[in-house]
């Protein structure tokens, strides 16, 4: 899949695109979840996943998201990142619409995502808070 937004940023699925030591510069040292993440893990993370990546005009890789997902039940949506210099140009807001377009097809009973602070920018999309995180939980999570 490839779409191309209004100022000529493009939005692909190719993981042949991505710039791989660029993902796992921003995931391994900007991304609070993902601090010191390992290269060989970006790169299993990727093969395992359904990969977005967008590009400036000209041609740079700025922003990267994956999904995890069946193709018929369930996706998560993780690693999204928007290079740092790019932020406030819409293109997180418009990173999720894609991703929410690109899994539409599938009719999926539950896509979830984890955010401490981009919560409007995931309801532009689509997304509302779980209904009951109670019902939520995870294992190998921090230890009270």
């Amino acid at each position: 899949m490839i779409t191309t937004r209004h100022d000529g940023y493009r939005l692909s699925t190719d993981p042949d695109l991505l710039d791989l030591d660029l993902v796992h510069h921003w995931l391994s040292t900007d991304a609070f979840w993902a601090l010191g993440r390992s290269r060989e893990v970006v790169e299993q993370s990727v093969r395992g996943s359904v990969v977005f990546g967008v590009y400036e005009p000209g041609g740079g890789q700025v922003a990267f998201a994956r999904v995890v997902t069946d193709h018929a039940t369930f996706a998560w949506l993780c690693d999204v990142y928007v290079d740092r210099g790019q932020r406030g140009r819409g293109l997180g807001i418009w990173l999720a619409e894609e991703v929410v377009a690109y899994l539409r097809p599938y009719r999926l009973k539950r896509v979830l995502l984890s955010t401490v602070d981009a919560h409007e920018v995931y309801a532009k999309a689509g997304f509302v808070p779980f209904p009951d995180p109670q019902k939520l939980m995870i294992l190998g999570g921090p230890k009270s």
